[in-house]
């Protein structure tokens, strides 16, 4: 008789949404999970063993880690520290952690963008008054400050125009550790490339996806992105170059401004993001199914799109499941997390075969949500 290997085993530091999306991916698969979060109730659990601990604790990384096939994660914010030993003990780390730590600092991040030839807007270190100084005379007078730490839907950053008290301004942010002033990008619209490179360098890419903001919340994401096959290449090459650059294995999303025929990059995550969930009904292969594969050593699978689709979060309150799948090719995805304002409790994606019908069912959609939607 033949016999078969046993149940690969993932270990993937965090249990939120993005976990459990990976569990529902790879567990068809037969895949095994195990997830580290610091909340016994993590949505992840419903897909995999749950140890409960913090994801910057070395001992409680080891324990999820120990014997798993592949070790990765799902947030951004994971310390590359606690993953380090994990690499040098021959265990399978992906992403790689100097991937990780790069993206963790906004301004080690557009330093490497630079480096790559990749095009961003202006930037400056900030660590003090002085330093705001020197640094708003060389990007602008309209710029953002933000912290080069943390930080994300909007948090840690404020604006600069002409009536901005500058000292005030890092005097807000300053506690929260350095700082970085990058230039106000007046974009035409914000995009998104998701990538995903194999063990053996295989690079396939998603179409790019246009995302639109509430708030500093993504609300809505649109895939294909419209008319936007002219500027797909550009960004192949820059997602390209960074995995490259790292000896990537694992899902890549590089978030990016439009500015005319121009791409300036913005920031780069990790893992498998908000604006690829469209991909579970949207693609061939969805980010987090070639995520496992990826790390896994297994084939990639196509990433081509099948039709058109948008993916609207679902922020602070669910719908009603009956409202929301009486529209045709809608999709409802739940966390299993408590609805608070400004929190992501689940996305619905909507599917079409082409633009205009996809446009009638969103206008169906959107009607269906609660108001916080809008």
């Amino acid at each position: 008789m033949p016999t078969h290997d046993p149940k690969p085993v993932v270990a993937v530091l965090g249990g939120g949404q993005l976990g459990r999306m990976l569990g529902l991916a790879g567990v068809p698969m037969g895949v095994s999970f195990r997830f580290l979060d610091p909340s016994p109730g993590a949505g992840a659990a419903a897909v995999g063993a749950l140890v409960v601990g913090t994801l910057g604790d070395p001992e409680a990384v080891a324990a999820v880690a120990a014997g798993a096939d592949a070790v990765t994660y799902e947030w951004e914010g994971v310390p590359a520290s606690v993953v380090r030993p994990l690499v040098a003990a021959g265990v399978a780390v992906w992403p790689p952690p100097d991937a990780l730590e790069a993206s963790q600092d906004r301004l080690a991040e557009k330093q490497l963008f630079e480096s790559l030839g990749i095009p961003v807007s202006a930037f400056a270190p900030v660590d003090d008054a002085p330093s705001m100084a020197t640094a708003h005379g060389a990007v602008g007078p309209r710029a953002v400050l933000k912290t080069r730490r943390g930080g994300y839907d909007g948090k840690g950053q404020i604006v600069i125009d002409e009536s901005t008290d500058l000292d005030q301004a890092v005097g807000l942010l300053v506690p929260a550790g350095p700082l970085i002033l990058e230039q106000f990008v007046d974009f035409d619209r914000e995009l998104s490339i998701i990538a995903v490179r194999s063990r053996s360098g295989e690079i396939r890419c998603w179409p790019l996806v246009e995302n639109r903001h509430r708030g500093g919340i993504l609300r809505t994401s649109i895939a294909p992105a419209p008319d936007s096959a002219r500027l797909q290449a550009a960004a192949e090459q820059a997602i390209g170059a960074i995995m490259e650059r790292f000896d990537y294995v694992g899902v890549l999303t590089l978030e990016l401004f439009q500015v005319g025929d121009r791409l300036l990059a913005n920031e780069m995550a990790p893992r498998v993001h908000n604006s690829g969930h469209w991909t579970i009904e949207g693609a061939v292969t969805s980010q987090f199914e070639n995520h496992i594969r990826a790390i896994l050593g297994w084939p990639l699978g196509s990433t081509d799109p099948i039709g058109v689709s948008a993916m609207v979060n679902c922020i602070g309150a669910l719908p009603d499941p009956a409202t929301v799948l009486d529209v045709p090719g809608a999709h409802l995805h739940q966390y299993a997390k408590t609805p608070r304002p400004g929190r992501k409790v689940g996305h619905v994606t909507v599917v079409a075969d082409d633009a205009a019908d996809l446009e009638n069912r969103l206008s169906r959609l959107r009607a269906a949500l609660p108001a916080d939607e809008g």
